[in-house]
C-alpha cells in the first residue's frame, strides 16, 4: 500500500475513553472493535467520535473508561443497511494509538486533512440570522478501488467559495470532526435521537 494514498485522510483526535468496547467485524482472523472517545473544543462542549480499532493495537479486554488516549488514522465511511435503505455511518480508523497522562488543553486535540473530490453539488443556504453555511460531500480515494465519503460543513466565506465547487472537482480540505446531535422521525409517532458527523472545514482550497 502506497504512502501516496495513506497521505490524502489524516486525523489526528486526543481525547477521553468514554465507552467499552464493541466488536465490529473480522477481516483475515483480526477483530475490529468500536470505542467512543470524547474530544473537547475550546468552547465548553465536547465532541463524541466513534473509533474503529483492532484487537492488534489495544487490549480490548480492559476498560480503559477514564483515560486519555491520542489516536492517529484515518476517517471512513461504510454504508449500512437499514429499513430498505442505506445509512452512512462514519468513523475514525485507528493506524497509531498512544496512550496519555492526562488530558491535552489546546487546539491540536482534533485535526484532519482531506484530499479528495466533490461528488454532490454543494448546498449553500443561510441561516435565520444570517450566517452562511455549505454542505459538501468528498470523496476520498482508498487503496483496492475503494472510496470514503465525507460530509463536510463550511462556514462565511469558505462556505461562500464551495458554493462554486463542481462535482469532480478536486479539493483539498483542514478542519475538525464534529459530532452533532439530531432527531430522525421514524414514523407519525416514533422518533429516535442520532448522531451525525461531518468536517468543520477551516481551511480549504479548489482546483477546477
Amino acid at each position: 500500500m502506497s504512502d501516496k494514498v495513506i497521505e490524502n485522510n489524516q486525523v489526528s483526535v486526543s481525547g477521553e475513553i468514554v465507552s467499552g468496547f464493541t466488536f465490529s467485524h473480522e477481516v483475515f482472523g483480526e477483530g475490529f472493535y468500536m470505542v467512543d472517545i470524547l474530544v473537547r473544543r475550546l468552547s465548553d462542549s465536547a465532541d463524541l467520535i466513534p473509533v474503529m480499532i483492532s484487537e492488534r493495537l489495544i487490549d480490548i479486554s480492559r476498560d480503559y473508561v477514564g483515560e486519555y488516549i491520542r489516536i492517529g488514522g484515518q476517517f471512513r465511511s461504510y454504508n449500512r443497511h437499514e429499513e430498505k435503505k442505506n445509512r452512512l455511518v462514519l468513523s475514525v480508523f485507528a493506524r497509531e494509538v498512544e496512550f496519555l497522562d492526562e488530558e491535552v488543553e489546546n487546539a491540536k486535540t482534533n485535526q484532519i486533512f482531506l484530499d479528495g473530490y466533490i461528488c454532490k453539488p454543494p448546498v449553500y443556504r443561510k441561516t435565520p440570522l444570517g450566517r452562511e453555511i455549505a454542505d459538501l460531500l468528498i470523496a476520498v480515494n482508498r487503496p483496492y478501488g475503494k472510496s470514503d465519503y465525507i460530509p463536510c460543513i463550511c462556514w462565511g466565506r469558505n462556505a461562500r467559495f464551495a458554493s462554486g465547487f463542481e462535482v469532480g472537482g478536486h479539493a483539498q480540505i483542514w478542519g475538525r470532526i464534529q459530532s452533532r446531535e439530531y432527531v430522525k422521525k421514524l414514523s407519525e409517532t416514533e422518533s429516535e435521537r442520532r448522531i451525525a458527523y461531518e468536517v468543520s472545514v477551516s481551511k480549504l482550497e479548489y482546483e477546477y
